[in-house]
């Protein structure tokens, strides 16, 4: 197979965050992504003169890449925080548009096939790396993304490479090696990347292990299987599924979702964004809100709101809905959503441990902060910023939450609690152990057929579970789902 074979495409960068209903989900068109089948478009910014000022063009993306997958790795920052176009770090800010898609594309990438770039590297090593040269492992990690998976010239990757060790003073002795290693990759992927693929699993031991735990090996291999490819592009409609299905270019899901593999231009200038018929929104995250069932006309908290994609559709069932968050910024993101959308509610900023209603509500969402690991395919920083104490510490809070949910609805309302996890500590084994804990409160399972679309998800104990593997389709691109859990519950009374 050439070089343009198994793992060469155009594609996406900064994918759609679950439940974006805003304009910040504005993929670069034209840009870069993996495991395609051949090439199509050239990468951005890759022959732009560097936005820093550096003689060689280019260099100034790649040390900006090396410097933010230091930040992931080494600090366990968001990346999405660092690649943020406003607040993001000061090195990816100081590049054109261009050049920003293009060390998204190669940290995201990185990420994706971080075990078996690690792999492919080590055949090249005579030794380990010592545990210090981690500056010149991000070199090395940046280079072989492009060698290996992105439509970037392998010379290109490997000059880049050598300048960038050889501007360091922390990597300067190591140029020469940086050269050896990454030629010597260029000549042997064809017939070693394919094999590494097929026997790597694409995440550290305490993800990896969490999921086989969980789901078994084999759910779990196809889980990680599912993180190698960006997840589409999923909008929640107010009506006609069918009608912008066809002028998003999309197809509808079970769900009613509108599932798109490659938007034809960034989200806001897509049809019907300026009238707001839709909003940006994984099928996964839009099933919550549908678990209540009927609720015309009564009051509905959505806690922890923010950005808003649940809020909406609970306004288009006809509920009052007041949206409680804690974040100022995220609220006003929220608000500018609902605005777009022709939707109003009721907005509230404060702690919700301390939110204190005039009165009780008739149901609650709480869609709880969590580990966010079910969203890795748009996220793939995740399974490298968080650990498993920080799994144990999100499930503690949550149970906090869970109870303060059931504090603001009244007697005999409803409450769903959902998350974005996969671990079940967050999830299903949460959940079991609130309700053995807290004598006011029944589970209310949801019965097959009872809400459209959703019975392949539904749990035999009535709870719902996806995962990135579920809803398999031809198309890599046009498959999964983020993971979620989601319960329904009343308060006695």
């Amino acid at each position: 197979m050439g070089s343009g074979g198994i793992a060469r495409a155009a594609g996406r960068t900064g994918a759609a965050e679950t439940q974006s209903v805003g304009p910040q989900s504005d993929r670069p068109q034209g840009s870069v992504v993996v495991s395609g089948a051949k090439r199509r478009q050239r990468t951005p910014g890759d022959h732009e003169k560097s936005a820093d000022g550096d003689a060689v063009a280019g260099l100034a993306a790649r040390k900006a890449a090396a410097r933010l997958l230091a930040a992931v790795i080494d600090a366990r920052t968001p990346l999405d925080g660092l690649t943020d176009h406003e607040n993001g770090h000061p090195q990816y800010r100081a590049l054109d548009m261009r050049d920003r898609a293009l060390v998204r594309a190669i940290l995201v990438t990185a990420l994706r096939h971080r075990m078996t770039i690690t792999g492919l590297l080590a055949r090249r090593l005579e030794k380990p790396l010592p545990q210090n040269a981690t500056a010149l492992s991000h070199i090395l990690h940046m280079a072989a993304a492009q060698i290996l998976f992105l439509d970037i010239p392998d010379s290109a990757a490997v000059d880049l490479a050598v300048t960038h060790a050889k501007s360091d003073p922390r990597t300067l002795r190591f140029s020469g090696l940086v050269n050896g290693v990454l030629r010597t990759l260029a000549r042997a992927k064809d017939a070693e990347l394919a094999p590494a693929l097929a026997a790597t699993e694409e995440a550290p031991a305490w993800f990896s292990g969490r999921l086989k735990a969980a789901y078994g090996a084999d759910k779990a291999a196809a889980i990680l299987a599912a993180h190698r490819h960006e997840a589409p592009v999923d909008f929640t409609v107010k009506s006609d599924s069918a009608l912008w299905a066809e002028r998003l270019g999309g197809i509808v899901l079970p769900t009613g979702t509108v599932r798109v593999e490659r938007l034809a231009a960034p989200v806001i200038e897509l049809p019907g964004f300026a009238e707001g018929a839709w909003w940006v929104q994984d099928a996964a995250a839009s099933l919550p809100a549908r678990l209540f069932g009927d609720i015309k006309g009564l009051r509905v908290a959505d806690l922890c709101a923010a950005p808003g994609g649940k809020t909406a559709q609970l306004i288009l069932a006809g509920a009052r809905v007041t949206a409680v968050d804690t974040s100022k910024n995220r609220l006003a993101r929220l608000a500018q959503n609902l605005a777009r959308l022709g939707l109003t509610a009721e907005l509230v900023q404060t702690d919700l441990l301390d939110y204190r209603p005039a009165e009780l509500f008739d149901a609650v969402l709480l869609d709880a902060p969590c580990s966010s690991t079910g969203t890795v395919r748009r996220h793939p920083d995740v399974p490298w910023t968080k650990t498993m104490a920080d799994v144990e510490k999100l499930a503690a809070l949550q149970r906090r939450l869970l109870a303060r949910a059931v504090d603001l609805v009244r007697p005999g309302g409803r409450i769903v609690f959902s998350n974005c996890s996969l671990d079940p500590l967050e999830g299903e084994e949460l959940y079991r152990a609130f309700l053995a804990e807290t004598a006011d409160v029944a589970d209310d399972p949801v019965r097959p057929g009872e809400i459209a679309g959703i019975d392949p998800f539904l749990t035999a104990e009535g709870t719902l579970r996806t995962t990135p593997a579920d809803l398999p389709h031809e198309s890599p691109g046009l498959s999964g789902l983020d993971g979620f859990f989601a319960a329904r519950l009343r308060r006695a009374g």
